[in-house]
């Protein structure tokens, strides 16, 4: 595959970021699912700060709310990314507390359907 047809957008926010009344995360998913984007993963990390929040942040079992780091990461042709990017910026600039965003080239070296198979005992 070629190297620069594809790239990763990557979102660093936090878990409990919103638009309007949805979670930053969940909102970001399913508009990438209605585009048609390839793939999209959201990581919650245990621990982490930045420059939109200085205090550092961690999982805690005490904690009634956890307010933890998030990566979302969306996967697909550049061009797609680059235009799904420019769909969601006015929603990312609108965040009180801000966000990271990064975007990079890769290189795919396996992209395998996850088709059901059937078992057959003989």
């Amino acid at each position: 595959m070629n190297s620069s047809a594809h790239s990763i957008l990557k979102i660093y926010a936090s878990s409990t970021d919103k638009i309007g009344f949805d979670l930053l995360y969940e909102h970001i998913v399913l508009i990438a699912k209605q585009k048609g984007i390839a793939g999209v993963t959201v990581y919650r990390g245990i621990m982490g700060f930045g420059l939109s929040n200085n205090q550092i942040e961690t999982s805690r079992f005490w904690e009634l709310t956890e307010k933890l780091p998030v990566v979302i990461e969306i996967i697909d042709n550049t061009e797609v990314i680059d235009n799904f990017y420019k769909l969601i910026e006015t929603d990312l600039l609108k965040l009180p507390k801000g966000c990271l965003v990064t975007f990079h080239p890769i290189e795919i070296k396996l992209q395998k359907s996850g088709k059901n198979l059937i078992y057959r005992q003989e």
